[in-house]
């Protein structure tokens, strides 16, 4: 009876204490709340991060003066949360590709009707340029066009300002959180917390993630390029839905009940690399420079690690211990220190975890703490053939390329689909459909810096657009690109790399890397195989075609600087076949010096051609 009646006078004096009844430091918060993880040891009060009311009594006036209750780290109010404690890092992902998506916004104007002399982001934004220039952003909002309306319906989740709590598998929170606090696939809390448990939109634990691992890249970046599936093993092919094992789809699936299937993974992450031990933080939340395009704001290249054929990788020594590499490492398993030869990017900029020891170029996981050793190619007979100089080393290195063709899409005026960006819907709505996908072969083109390197389609669409009355105004149509409806191909590194290279004789007598597509080889012709009735004339997966021994390219390669190869470079290729079909390790002395064709006229030569294949073969 004693204990019946210390609960009933017990239970009423609890409700009357309410949330405040802890009180001190985050007293109200955790009263509540009990059970949350702490974000960290350097973020001790719930306040500073939500803003609200530590103190009082009940939720409505704890919560009152909160920034953003789920998410405070959205950008709507990311200058009162993160920004007040970190002004340089918030400045700088504020104007980084990952937050202004200007890169992609261009790029799909070029597509779809053509630069109009501004430059939009995600949002209305003053930035600065790599040369100190003040520039002012236009919100993508202001885009009035199909492409401004495209982006906005399409791309935008995948950028770190808007919440993407649409699709399982991907979903990821705005701002700061999109990569400090990450999801689980079905977005929803499943930490300590009771109050929260279950619910969502929301990351998965309230502690912080300093060091994001590949899950959270992967949560942008399996789509379009699909960089993230390459890099570990995977593949969206042509299977869709279709029965891959015992009659079910799979192995595996991910976002829109996509098939995926195993291929051969990235070296890297065969090894245990994460996306962030090569990936530097300015790669990735940029440098305090607005780029317009994501291969200006991306500074590493392989050869900063594994030099290239003629020059070994360039290091610096940290000299003070208020550097850059020092800093950065204080949350990493080794930590970087003054006297320390850093490893530089091809901005001249040094790595944080990668440093010259004891004549090695060493790489240490951020996360993981393990030590790798990076071979150093330079005056290896393979990386020092002549003619070569011009290939990025992924052209050879690469094992799959993604090559999306044939990309129709519908646009419906008279029927509503979401703007994530405007967050409400609007008229207009997109479908979209493909013909084929493959990985390999994968054409070669020059890219932006002259080099030779792959190309993947981008944008190839044919466009059909359904007027309000629901009459088709156009069926199929080719967009308009630098004045000419013409497809497009762009350059690409498809985070699928190989210790072997391609073989010799695959690139130089396969016309398929050059940019002829599937294809028949007759006499002085090459006939495309992969055809598309919307476009009987051309293949779909090439970009120019021989015709009485004359190269006609009929597409585009984007980026600036970037071509298909000209005739006189396509024959040069060629014309190593001559020699291949016997030398065929390229550590052979002949191909340290330009080839000498007029070798084949000596006694040896001569007799060799003499008898055909015969003497080839054996």
């Amino acid at each position: 009876m004693l204990r019946r009646l210390r609960a009933v006078i017990l239970v009423p004096f609890l409700l009357l204490a309410g949330c405040g009844a802890g009180g001190g430091e985050n007293g109200s918060c955790l009263t509540c709340h009990r059970g949350i993880e702490h974000a960290s040891p350097a973020h001790p009060r719930c306040v500073s991060c939500h803003g609200g009311n530590e103190r009082a009594r009940d939720k409505e006036s704890a919560h009152r003066e909160m920034f953003a209750p789920r998410n405070p780290s959205d950008p709507r109010s990311w200058e009162q949360s993160c920004g007040a404690c970190h002004p340089w890092q918030l400045a700088r992902v504020k104007g980084s590709l990952m937050q202004t998506n200007t890169g992609m916004i261009k790029n799909i104007q070029l597509t779809w009707e053509g630069e109009d002399g501004r430059l939009y982001g995600s949002r209305r934004e003053n930035v600065h340029t790599a040369d100190g220039k003040e520039r002012q952003l236009a919100a993508v909002t202001e885009l009035d066009n199909v492409s401004g309306e495209l982006y906005r319906k399409f791309c935008s989740l995948c950028h770190v300002g808007i919440e993407n709590s649409y699709a399982y598998d991907v979903g990821h929170s705005a701002g700061c959180a999109a990569c400090h606090f990450p999801w689980n696939d079905t977005g929803t809390y499943a930490g300590g917390d009771l109050t929260m448990k279950g619910r969502g939109p929301a990351s998965a634990s309230h502690r912080m993630t300093g060091l994001p691992g590949n899950d959270v890249c992967f949560r942008c970046h399996n789509r379009s390029g699909r960089i993230a599936l390459s890099y570990m093993g995977l593949n969206d092919g042509n299977t869709a839905q279709v029965p891959t094992r015992n009659g079910f789809p799979g192995p595996l699936l991910t976002s829109g009940n996509r098939s995926v299937t195993r291929i051969t993974p990235d070296i890297h992450y065969a090894m245990g690399m994460d996306c962030i031990d090569c990936h530097t933080s300015r790669d990735i939340m940029g440098d305090g420079y607005a780029y317009e395009n994501l291969y200006h704001q991306v500074e590493i290249r392989c050869e900063d690690c594994h030099g290239s054929g003629t020059e070994l990788p360039r290091w610096r020594e940290i000299v003070r211990e208020n550097e850059a590499p020092v800093r950065e490492s204080r949350q990493y398993r080794r930590q970087m220190r003054p006297g320390m030869r850093m490893i530089v990017t091809g901005k001249g900029r040094p790595y944080s975890n990668v440093f010259y020891e004891n004549g090695q170029v060493r790489l240490v996981g951020k996360r993981s703490g393990r030590l790798y050793v990076s071979k150093v190619i330079t005056g290896t007979p393979a990386h020092t053939v002549a003619g070569h100089d011009r290939l990025e080393c992924y052209s050879c290195h690469s094992r799959a390329v993604v090559q999306c063709y044939g990309c129709h899409t519908n646009y419906d005026k008279g029927r509503t689909a979401r703007d994530f960006v405007k967050d409400m819907d609007t008229l207009g709505l997109f479908t979209e459909s493909e013909d084929y996908r493959m990985l390999y072969p994968f054409p070669l083109a020059l890219n932006q810096r002259g080099k030779i390197s792959p190309v993947t389609p981008g944008c190839q669409t044919f466009v059909t657009v359904t007027e309000m009355d629901g009459r088709v105004s156009k069926e199929g149509y080719v967009t308009t690109f630098k004045g000419k409806q013409q497809l497009r191909f762009a350059p690409f590194y498809s985070h699928n790399t190989g210790v072997k290279a391609i073989g010799c004789g695959e690139c130089h007598a396969n016309p398929a890397f050059l940019g002829f597509g599937q294809h028949e080889v007759e006499g002085r012709n090459i006939a495309a195989t992969m055809l598309c009735p919307k476009n009987e004339e051309k293949p779909l997966d090439g970009f120019q075609t021989l015709e009485g021994g004359k190269v006609r390219a009929f597409s585009a390669v984007t980026r600036e600087h970037s071509r298909p190869l000209n005739e006189a470079e396509v024959m040069k290729v060629w014309r190593a076949n001559l020699c291949i079909v016997c030398h065929t390790r390229p550590d052979d002395p002949i191909y340290r010096k330009e080839l000498d064709y007029r070798a084949l006229d000596d006694a040896l030569h001569r007799r060799i051609l003499a008898v055909g294949g015969t003497r080839v073969a054996r």
